[in-house]
């Protein structure tokens, strides 16, 4: 415990959006308190998969029967499986309540997803700040992108992201670290998609959260594409490697895990946050912590669920409720549906090492004089390979086996895969099922959020335009797909108290201010207003850096 119960800022949530308040608080000189409700994961030494080979694992790393009955949602999908077990929520303990089917893969433990996300980093593009008010969709983001562009940068920097300059206004340049190679097999379908297309399509290197050079005290990416059990070398961003670190050094930072906020503090006389509740989750005990202002970044849906539960005697929606908009406009991105084929030719190339990245292909649809019976669009993430595999089915043991599997396949194969945007909607929302309680007593939350028709129309597109594309570029044997998309499945959970113009129709100001608790910021995906196509977490970074200087300047001037 830490000797005192009150500091200048506490932090909800120890994941990217937290690590980084963290980060920047502590920096600026204010005394932090970072609370994590789940245990600690210490960086290297508890990363106990990291260095293990598939043979290690009592099941070569796949799932289980046990498994598969102790995690009854995250068995939907790929996450399940051995290398990563015990990075996710144990979901008899906190378990939550689906009227539509929602597919929510969490992580409660110091550093949350930033220890497991898939590192994709992209900034949103201008018309993705201005597609609702031009489209009279939700309503209209308080900013613009110049308004978080060199917040962008600011992350970029601190981060690593290794990437390509390619002049897209569709996908804008940032700070990049020298960017990986492609392979030899996905520069040429890029090379050819580029020439059918007249360069209004493109094909690069993914950009991605993983160092190509040393940076800050990491080691540079060793191409082992193990960053979900943790990497030793802090090779890519997460809490562990990045923010943690650098909070630490300060001396400004208590970290406390095991300690599960229950309500924001509200002082109705002030109209500002004094402070939390947290319970301990080894012990049950309940405590309380003072600060002058808290940054509420727990992830999309559990900071939304801190805020239902605080200040419900004023208003009983909670904190941030007054506009009707809490737990509404729940967004995600929808895939897993594109194309995939055979390249031929190339049977004396080979790939190197494993890259933890694939290819990017932005968005095309509805940009410039493209025009579609949907909004919006969609970006393919995916990437060329040449595998090993056996062409004589009864090589299947001993020295003729070994001996196949050094060698590789006689053929290489390409796959992309679409990610479109998700529109915000009013109808999709969670919201507090006091019925059914998690271990700890504390009602869960209930999902009631499906796709909508515009994304339905979106999806033959997204399956259609992927095999136009692979065929232009001369692969052959292309096969279109659509594997079937659960909202959740994108672990891209957005919206929920978005920011806004208007207390009457928003939760946060232009600041990531709580109207009604202008010293409460969130930062992570809830306060997203609108999801663009690309993955968010850059953006979650460059909202945090930007709100905690803001809210450190509005400290000085005596306004929080």
């Amino acid at each position: 415990m830490a000797d005192t119960n009150i500091y200048d800022a506490i932090v909800i949530g120890s994941g990217i959006s937290g690590g980084w308040a963290a980060k920047e608080l502590c920096e600026k000189g204010l005394k932090v308190l970072l609370l994590e409700r789940g245990r600690n994961i210490e960086h290297i030494k508890d990363y106990v998969n990291a260095n293990k080979e598939s043979w290690e694992f009592p099941h070569r790393g796949a799932r289980t029967q046990q498994m598969i009955k102790d995690y009854p949602v995250l068995k939907r999908d790929y996450p399940l499986n051995e290398e990563t077990l015990g990075m996710w929520v144990n979901e008899k303990e906190s378990p939550y309540t689906e009227i539509k089917r929602f597919d929510w893969y969490r992580g409660y433990h110091v550093g949350g997803r930033s220890l497991l996300w898939g590192r994709q980093s992209y900034r949103l593009n201008k018309w993705d700040f201005e597609a609702n008010a031009k489209e009279g969709i939700a309503i209209d983001w308080p900013i613009r992108y110049d308004d978080i562009a060199p917040w962008y940068s600011y992350a970029e920097k601190f981060a690593g992201i290794q990437g390509s300059k390619e002049g897209l206004e569709v996908l804008p340049d940032g700070d990049f670290m020298p960017a990986m190679d492609m392979n030899i097999v996905e520069k040429d379908v890029a090379a050819r998609i580029k020439t059918h297309y007249k360069g209004k399509r493109h094909m690069f290197i993914g950009r991605s959260a993983n160092i190509t050079q040393p940076h800050q005290e990491r080691t540079n990416c060793q191409y082992r594409n193990r960053c979900w059990r943790g990497c030793p070398f802090g090779a890519y961003f997460s809490t562990q490697s990045s923010t943690l670190p650098a909070a630490m050094k300060t001396g400004n930072l208590t970290l406390r895990p095991f300690s599960i906020v229950t309500s924001i503090l509200y002082d109705k006389d002030r109209k500002k946050a004094s402070g939390v509740e947290i319970i301990d989750a080894e012990t049950n005990k309940t405590y309380e912590y003072k600060s002058k202002i808290v940054f509420v970044c727990a992830s999309s849906f559990n900071s939304t669920w801190v805020l239902m539960n605080s200040a419900t005697g004023i208003w009983p929606g909670g904190l941030g409720s007054s506009s009707g908009e809490l737990g509404h406009n729940v967004m995600d991105h929808h895939f897993r549906c594109g194309a995939n084929g055979r390249v031929e030719g190339y049977e004396d190339k080979y790939i190197y090492g494993r890259r933890p990245t694939g290819i990017y292909s932005p968005r095309f649809r509805n940009i410039y004089d493209d025009k579609r019976d949907y909004l919006r669009g969609f970006g393919y993430q995916g990437g060329a390979d040449r595998g090993r595999g056996l062409d004589v089915a009864e090589m299947t043991i001993g020295a003729e086996l070994k001996e196949a599997l050094c060698e590789p396949s006689n053929t290489w194969g390409i796959g992309i895969t679409a990610f479109g945007e998700m529109l915000p909607d009013h109808s999709n929302k969670i919201s507090l099922d006091k019925n059914v309680k998690d271990k700890w007593g504390l009602p869960v939350l209930a999902m009631d959020v499906e796709m909508k028709e515009n994304e339905i129309k979106m999806r033959k597109d997204m399956k259609d335009d992927a095999g136009e594309m692979l065929e232009a570029a001369g692969v052959k044997n292309v096969k279109l797909y659509d594997s079937g998309y659960d909202v959740g499945m994108g672990i891209h959970e957005m919206g929920t108290a978005r920011m806004g113009r208007d207390p009457k129709s928003s939760v946060l100001n232009g600041n990531n201010q709580v109207w009604d608790a202008p010293n409460v910021f969130v930062t992570d995906g809830a306060c997203m207003t609108s999801a663009g196509c690309v993955n968010p977490s850059l953006t979650y970074m460059a909202l945090t850096a930007r709100a905690a200087d803001f809210a450190v300047n509005e400290l000085k001037k005596g306004n929080l």
